[in-house]
């Protein structure tokens, strides 16, 4: 069951999630009413919960409605009644799909945000059942919707669950507005502009929002790209491949384009986002007066998985300039890296030392990518120009400054914590950063910090392939990278008398990869003498190149060809190959290279 203590078993410290806990502030009406597909944490790593403290600090009244029940008299969605202002509507911290299935499409048996990782506490494609429920209940009352399932579909996309091509998910939903990538700058405009009277069908000119229109209207202070329509792009695939190097280049530009897409005889207009948050921003985010906690009406239940995973670790920055093809963490978070001040992070690592549970150990001091941490262009006004989708891919930017310097302070500073016994590194580092220039300040000596002092046995990393073809679909570095790696970390290992395992970790099936390309990564592997455990096979999710070659079966930077796995016996023939060494695998596998005219790997790989 979840911890609590009698004096944090004070709702007041939550925001409402009942009636009676709005009746106890003297609220007899909301202004705005959250609905997340999550259990309510109050935590930063929580999307719903960062929002709702947002509206909050806004001096709003604000509910949440956590995991509605969506199959009985819906007495969820109605306990509030009517907001003033709006309803919002998020999934959760995933997409509905992935949370719900895995890569082969099997229905995973638990949830990770809900207690006790119970399924069924949340519909598949969430965010369309709330919104069409509250459209049913409340057809007049504004629908906010936002989080990373809206974000991601929020134009033309290939749902690979459905396998079919789907329009932005407004047309969907029938939500009036839809923030994307992260909420806190478009929802704090948008409750500027609604407390000063501004309607909001009136909303049409806020950067990061999108929304549907007859006709959209004339903003002089951007520029307009036209994408195909979604009519077209579902008799023509290339043309829908077509389309995503513009959304992806026009969602990480200091001076994007306004993207306007016809879809079912209106207009989709998803207006430029804003610039990344300065350090002031984050802060505010990350420093309102969470609990850190679980709502007290779990307190009798079992733990919240993801909870439980991030209770005691801090999210130090947002964003990822890598742009790898597979990833969705630059398509919601931004290419560019909104860094929390030392401060705002420090006072955190307090919060946590001071928690009942505590036991002096920090389970993760990282970020999407750990050790991106302040990274940032040397000169301001050249990212302004840039539309590369990736900082790091097909070489560093010389533009980039990957100095260490910055996050080895951190760590140092947390280390000399009274209170801290040891702080980890759980994120995947981006080895590709310090070892492409070790002259850099703090480079040379940051892989052997994390070594000794911020590693708990296990250090993860993701080459993700072996093959150059391959890894260049991926915009990711060469193989011979890791290799560089692998031997800097066991000669760390020997001079400090440890014995600390280097797990990579590599994806299968993904666009690009053929069956000789995975025997080759098998014979790599076994060469360099690594039995491979942590392995997934590709998933296709909404807003990624490879996602769309896999539908399209075009690249839409080059508008070529590309071969990607697509069966499911085609799937099973690539993801044997990390386990080869089974007994039951050697003879398929010989099979398979004899097929294709290559027995030399065969020989290599089984003898």
């Amino acid at each position: 069951m979840i911890a609590f203590t009698e004096s944090n078993l004070d709702r007041s410290k939550w925001l409402p999630v009942t009636v009676k806990d709005a009746e106890r502030r003297g609220w007899r009406e909301l202004d705005v009413i959250l609905i997340t597909g999550d259990a309510y944490v109050d935590h930063p790593a929580f999307g719903a919960a960062v929002i709702g403290r947002i509206i909050e600090s806004a001096g709003l009244r604000i509910a949440l409605v956590p995991q509605p029940n969506w199959q009985d008299d819906l007495r969820d969605f109605k306990k509030f009644g009517k907001p003033r202002l709006f309803f919002g509507v998020t999934s959760g911290n995933m997409d509905s799909m992935i949370n719900h299935y895995t890569a082969n499409k099997r229905r995973r048996s638990n949830d990770a945000y809900t207690p006790g990782g119970a399924v069924n506490f949340r519909p598949d494609y969430a965010l369309t059942v709330y919104c069409r429920i509250l459209k049913e209940l409340y057809p007049d009352t504004p629908l906010l919707i936002g989080g990373i399932e809206a974000s991601l579909r929020r134009v033309t996309h290939y749902d690979y669950w459905s396998d079919k091509l789907k329009p932005t998910i407004l047309e969907e939903t029938k939500a009036d507005l839809l923030v994307y990538d992260m909420g806190e700058k478009p929802l704090q405009e948008i409750l500027r502009l609604l407390d000063k009277g501004v309607p909001f069908s009136s909303l049409k000119n806020i950067p990061q929002t999108a929304f549907l229109c007859d006709e959209a209207p004339n903003i002089k202070k951007w520029q307009d790209f036209e994408l195909a329509p979604h009519s077209k792009c579902i008799k023509d695939k290339r043309a829908f491949a077509a389309n995503f190097k513009y959304i992806e280049r026009e969602s990480n530009n200091r001076h994007a384009k306004r993207l306007l897409q016809r879809v079912a005889g209106k207009t989709l207009a998803i207006n430029p986002p804003y610039a990344p948050m300065s350090e002031k921003e984050i802060d505010h985010a990350f420093d309102l007066p969470y609990t850190r906690l679980p709502h007290p009406k779990y307190h009798k239940k079992n733990p919240i998985p993801a909870y439980e995973m991030i209770r005691h670790s801090i999210n130090m920055h947002r964003g990822c300039f890598g742009g790898c093809s597979f990833c969705t963490i630059s398509a919601h978070q931004g290419r560019d890296i909104a860094s929390r001040s030392e401060k705002s992070i420090m006072n955190e690592v307090e919060q946590i030392t001071q928690m009942p549970d505590f036991k002096g150990y920090i389970s993760d001091l990282g970020g999407p990518s750990a050790n991106m941490y302040k990274m940032r262009g040397k000169d301001q006004s050249l990212c302004d120009k840039c539309v590369r989708p990736s900082c790091i891919y097909p070489s560093i930017c010389s533009n980039m400054d990957t100095a260490h310097e910055n996050l080895l302070k951190i760590y140092r500073k947390v280390d000399s914590h009274p209170q801290i016994k040891k702080a980890f590194v759980s994120s995947g580092i981006r080895y590709d950063l310090f070892l492409s220039d070790e002259t850099l300040p703090g480079n040379a000596e940051y892989l052997e910090q994390v070594v000794k002092r911020h590693t708990s046995g296990r250090l993860k990393v993701a080459p993700e392939h072996t093959s150059d073809t391959v890894l260049k679909i991926m915009r990711k570095p060469s193989f011979d990278l890791f290799e560089k790696l692998q031997k800097k970390f066991e000669k760390i290992n020997k001079k400090l008398g440890l014995n600390q395992q280097l797990i990579p970790y590599f994806i299968s099936s993904h666009p690009g990869s053929e069956i000789k390309d995975m025997a080759e990564l098998a014979v790599i592997s076994k060469k360099l003498g690594l039995r491979l455990e942590q392995v997934q096979d590709f998933t296709p999710t909404p807003m990624t190149v490879a996602t769309v070659i896999y539908y399209s079966g075009y690249h839409p930077y080059t508008l070529k060809k590309i071969y990607t796995a697509r069966t499911k016996q085609e799937k099973l023939n690539q993801r044997i190959y990390f386990f080869w060494y089974k007994k039951d695998n050697r003879r398929k596998i010989k099979s398979l290279l004899e097929r294709i005219g290559r027995p030399d790997l065969a020989k290599k790989l089984l003898s």
